[in-house]
């Protein structure tokens, strides 16, 4: 058998880099010695490149290849574990669609539209089950008339950068004077922020993924954050969130759930692994949808990982497909 050359790409151009990189390592202990030779390749503004030791060999972006003492190593496949720009937008996706190099995420236009929470909002909305949550958007060179904003939606309020991933720069207000500066904090991560109504209930998340030419909807997560909500600091902050796998749902909402994430992910014509966050109604158990991820964490504590090992598989095995798939 021909081992494969794999490369890894880890880094981005956003606060996220670090996860990344956690991401990355664990991703490279989980795939298998024997039929891959991995390469973590870092992704920066100004360079990208692989380290060995103290050294540093930059990509050759013309065909993106590595020249290793004098030796011209090609890849067979780039598995993408960037989260955020520019390897969960769609832009390294188009530039390795121009050079024939398979990958292991959505395409560019799924990539780009799941970026943008509003627009993925309006593509999911209508599937059978599915809620979202009362929104509006806007951008920055427009006014904004707090007192509209107020009158149009039912406080509380979260207000978050659309096209953020992580998380950065998200509040959550009371009324109507907490807007100006919540506003304001969106804005200074993304020209484009989306107000919207908060939904009281248990919050999930939930990984799916084609593994062996089917859909296999994983078991899902619930998220106890101790803060007010699941922000930056709960995510990435040991103990500042319990994080339960598999979830206490019953087996006829399991279902349902199940049915709906598939249907999401076939309408965004997702590729690979994705993870969709999503709330049941504290009284009626609605499901309201929250975000879609293309790029999922994959430290060895990030959801996905955990949900692997829950649903009784191997991590090794589950890269493996998404490489084979």
């Amino acid at each position: 058998m021909t081992m494969k050359n794999i490369a890894l790409l880890a880094g981005g151009f956003t606060g996220e880099y670090e996860v990344s990189l956690n991401s990355a390592s664990n991703i490279a202990n989980n795939l298998d010695k024997a039929k891959y030779n991995v390469y973590i390749i870092l992704i920066n503004r100004d360079r990208w490149f692989y380290e060995q030791g103290s050294e540093r060999f930059d990509i050759d972006k013309n065909d993106f290849s590595l020249t290793i003492n004098g030796e011209k190593i090609k890849f067979d496949f780039a598995f993408i574990t960037i989260h955020g720009t520019p390897g969960e937008d769609g832009k390294m996706q188009g530039y390795l669609d121009m050079l024939g190099i398979p990958y292991n995420t959505c395409d560019v236009t799924t990539s780009a539209i799941t970026m943008n929470k509003a627009y993925t909002k309006t593509i999911v909305h209508g599937i059978h089950g599915l809620n979202t949550a009362k929104s509006i958007r806007l951008f920055k060179k427009d006014g904004h008339d707090i007192a509209t904003i107020a009158s149009a939606l039912k406080f509380p309020l979260f207000i978050k950068p659309n096209n953020g991933g992580s998380s950065v720069g998200m509040s959550k207000v009371y009324t109507p004077g907490e807007l100006p500066a919540a506003i304001e904090k969106a804005f200074h991560e993304d020209n484009e922020i989306l107000i919207e109504e908060f939904i009281k209930g248990r919050e999930f998340s939930i990984g799916i993924a084609r593994l062996s030419g089917k859909i296999t909807v994983l078991p899902a997560t619930e998220i106890i954050s101790k803060k007010d909500f699941f922000d930056y600091e709960a995510k990435y902050v040991a103990g500042a969130s319990d994080e339960i796998t598999p979830a206490d749902i019953s087996a006829v909402k399991n279902a349902q759930i199940a049915e709906i994430v598939t249907e999401v992910y076939l309408r965004l014509n997702c590729r690979g692994m994705a993870r969709v966050d999503f709330i049941l109604l504290e009284d009626t158990q609605d499901f309201y949808f929250i975000e879609i991820n293309t790029t999922p964490g994959q430290s060895s504590a990030s959801l996905i990982p955990q949900q692997v090992r829950a649903a009784g598989m191997s991590l090794p095995d589950f890269y493996a497909e998404l490489i084979a798939e």
